[in-house]
């Protein structure tokens, strides 16, 4: 999306995430309320004519309700709107929509009953599955503990110390330490000898 139309979408974000917390304090409601014809004016510049229904001019009295009846939380109606969308697409007889609505719940409070009923029973007749468990956090079969050796507790040690920012000046403080106090000696043998010691020191 364009900036602009993105900014004005965000900034609605944001104007709900600001109503609809519990704690609202009183001081902000009239900087929300102008905030609130700020973004449906942006909108208005960037969506045509058709967008703005009677749900969208909405928004500009959702402050002076909060002012009239307390936070959002209390009165809201979104959640049950959005769960009578789901009770609607229960209907499949049109003659009798409230009858149908009911043996459809009733039939998805029954199987969710029995599928939470049968989990937690055992299987009769037929062979367990081994991987079941493992997805839980099991195996199925023996436990194999592994104890690392010093010289891979040493490996592991010297990996977390190489990549670590914190832990860099230190680094080339021990490797200018191991060049003064062996200056006849190679390079190679220099970085092997602060590989070997930087980790102790």
């Amino acid at each position: 999306m364009p900036n602009k139309v993105r900014l004005g979408i965000i900034r609605l974000c944001f104007f709900f995430n600001a109503i609809c917390s519990k704690v609202l304090d009183p001081v902000k409601l009239d900087e929300l309320e102008n905030e609130a014809a700020i973004i449906l004016c942006q909108l208005e510049m960037y969506f045509p004519p058709a967008f703005f229904d009677i749900m969208v001019h909405l928004i500009v009295h959702l402050v002076r309700e909060i002012k009239c009846c307390g936070p959002i939380y209390l009165w809201c109606m979104y959640s049950v709107e959005r769960y009578m969308k789901i009770l609607k697409g229960y209907t499949k007889n049109l003659h009798h929509p409230e009858a149908s609505i009911v043996e459809r719940y009733i039939a998805e409070e029954a199987i969710e009953f029995c599928s939470e009923y049968i989990e937690k029973a055992k299987l009769v007749g037929l062979p367990e599955c081994r991987h079941d468990e493992r997805v839980g956090g099991k195996g199925s079969r023996a436990l194999h503990v592994l104890t690392p050796s010093v010289e891979d507790l040493q490996q592991a040690h010297l990996y977390v110390l190489n990549n670590s920012n914190e832990v860099f000046p230190y680094i080339h403080q021990h490797e200018g330490l191991v060049k003064k106090g062996n200056p006849k000696m190679s390079k190679n043998w220099i970085l092997k000898k602060h590989c070997r010691s930087k980790a102790s020191w």
